[in-house]
């Protein structure tokens, strides 16, 4: 515990003050996050079968100019270019033919890389076009996931009895979920209505933040059932007490996805 209490100082030190700052620093540190985020999924999926190195190459490189795209943009504004997709498509399905070898590269293991790296690279370049457009907003996705996550954790093992998923994440009850539903809605929206905007709709703003938190905790058992289908118990041990960069970003990476969808309704 006090390790895990340690590293979660030593974050808050390091992650609070780029994200006031925001501009080039935050996009770098989400970058760099990305690239790790990469590396950990990539090395999961190796533990059943080696990518070629120089496919690998590729998606850092997708990732990292992909995430960074919009390192300086302010525009609150979600266009994805088709000709970056259609790229992104031939770059891993190319190497297919060239390779020649089905037990190197094959069909399979390209679609992962086409949706690794779309997945990770399109998570963290939103997280940066949202904090360039304005940092409430990501105090508020902070908010539903940090509070869900720690008050599921605390009602879970206050009075928590019933599995959510047990075959997944043995740990996470109903009782935990609802108790962490509950207050990051309550903290969330309260922040919403008191910084963001205090003059929307209070139902509408419970409705969305309740959904973002649900939907975190979606994420969380998603990431939970992959760790789960690789027989890991986290992604690595890069951060001490915590696991990796997606052990400590899931629920996060998911909220940023849906709250891109949500946002023109608050």
């Amino acid at each position: 515990m006090k390790k895990r209490i340690l590293s979660a100082i030593i974050m808050i030190a390091i992650f609070v003050p780029i994200l006031v700052v925001g501009g080039k620093y935050f996009a770098v540190l989400m970058t760099a996050l990305a690239v790790l985020g990469l590396y950990e999924l990539l090395k999961v999926r190796e533990t059943k079968k080696e990518f070629p190195a120089i496919v690998k190459l590729f998606a850092y490189i997708v990732v990292l100019f992909f995430t960074f795209s919009s390192g300086t943009s302010i525009s609150f504004e979600f266009n994805l270019d088709y000709r970056v997709v259609s790229f992104i498509l031939f770059l891993f399905m190319l190497p297919i033919v060239f390779i020649n070898n089905n037990k190197k590269y094959n069909l399979n293991d390209a679609l992962f890389l086409i949706g690794a790296v779309l997945f990770i690279g399109l998570s963290f370049n939103l997280l940066i076009i949202t904090r360039n457009f304005d940092i409430t907003y990501v105090i508020y996705l902070l908010l539903i996931t940090t509070i869900t996550d720690t008050f599921a954790l605390f009602t879970g093992m206050l009075i928590g009895k019933h599995k959510v998923a047990p075959l997944i994440s043995p740990g996470k009850t109903i009782e935990g979920c609802i108790g962490g539903l509950l207050m990051g809605t309550f903290v969330a929206t309260s922040f919403y209505v008191t910084i963001i905007n205090s003059s929307i709709s209070l139902v509408v703003v419970i409705l969305v933040t309740a959904l973002l938190s649900i939907i975190g905790q979606l994420g969380d058992l998603i990431f939970s059932a992959i760790k789960r289908y690789y027989d890991k118990k986290d992604f690595s041990d890069l951060i001490p007490g915590h696991g990796g960069i997606l052990d400590r970003f899931d629920s996060l990476i998911f909220v940023v996805l849906a709250f891109v969808i949500l946002v023109g309704i608050i």
